[in-house]
């Protein structure tokens, strides 16, 4: 029996959860290299205990937790109405863990598995660390599986993506421009070649050759000491100020779910940014569980069943 298992981020689904989380976070060398690999884990436990009071009263401001575990299990329970076959969820730094999930889907007796990373655009420091860790996982038993890793542009999703800026748009009395914010990535990484900045340009280039938009990007989220990917969005805002711009939609253009970056960074921090540079920020609602966002995950599914030729 084949069933799918949708890879994501994870979040604390509680305020006490919030440490254990960001230290699970921190600890993937993935993500982020603190030192030489013996320090990684004292090194993450600093920043954490550095960073852990205004991280909590961000969670304290969208209610105490991260919604995207539920988000992610009501995609689960949309895909599985479209789909007709078993959808797990399996996350990467809390529970749900892959691992935890496997074990689930091995007793419900699936044989094959198609992993879906719910990140669309690939990076070893997101969908290549949960791939990783799945892969790692299912070495325990004898599935058969198959993994996406990669959908940044494909059609459904443009679309999907495209009809949540244009919704958008119709917020504002005037044509805004529009500010794509990706989640920040070390530039390292980039620079030895991981793919994301390409992908996340790529998707750019589908939905403006649907859209006509005045069009920036940005990245957001940084974290730790290393150089991220430039222009931040905290940069950018001011750069727009300095242009004269009065209105800006905001498109979280990497996150498929709502999540502190969305509703913290986005929705609060930056809004308020925005206010005091004299710009009206409004935000894209995120895919989340939107009709054509739950199509575009089907039709990913369906055509990664047909190639692994278990039709």
């Amino acid at each position: 029996m084949i069933g799918v298992i949708l890879l994501n981020l994870g979040g604390p689904d509680s305020i006490e959860a919030v440490r254990p989380f960001l230290y699970n976070l921190f600890s993937d060398r993935d993500i982020i290299r603190l030192g030489p690999s013996f320090l990684q884990k004292p090194l993450a436990a600093l920043i954490i205990s550095m960073k852990l009071k205004k991280t909590l009263a961000a969670y304290s401001l969208i209610g105490g937790k991260s919604p995207l575990t539920d988000i992610t299990a009501s995609q689960a329970r949309a895909l599985e109405d479209v789909l007709k076959m078993r959808v797990y969820v399996g996350m990467r730094y809390w529970h749900p863990f892959t691992e935890e999930t496997l074990a689930q889907m091995t007793r419900g007796g699936i044989s094959r598995i198609i992993a879906l990373s719910l990140y669309p655009h690939y990076s070893v420091a997101t969908t290549g660390s949960s791939i990783k860790h799945f892969k790692g996982a299912a070495a325990k038993y004898s599935f058969e599986y198959s993994c996406v890793t990669s959908w940044f542009k494909h059609p459904l999703y443009i679309n999907a993506l495209a009809a949540q800026i244009e919704e958008g748009l119709k917020r504002f009395h005037t044509k805004p421009a529009v500010l794509f914010s990706a989640h920040s990535l070390p530039q390292k990484l980039v620079t030895s070649g991981d793919p994301y900045v390409n992908e996340i340009r790529g998707t750019i280039d589908a939905v403006t050759k649907k859209l006509d938009l005045q069009w920036y990007l940005s990245y957001q989220s940084k974290t730790g000491p290393v150089k991220w990917l430039e222009p931040s969005t905290e940069q950018m805002l001011h750069e727009l100020a300095g242009k004269g711009i009065k209105d800006l939609l905001v498109v979280p253009v990497s996150f498929v779910s709502d999540h502190i970056e969305t509703l913290y960074e986005i929705d609060i921090l930056y809004k308020g940014m925005a206010k005091d540079l004299g710009i009206t920020l409004r935000r894209t609602e995120a895919l989340n569980t939107s009709a054509r966002f739950i199509e575009a995950l089907a039709d990913i599914v369906l055509k990664k069943v047909a190639d692994s030729g278990w039709m």
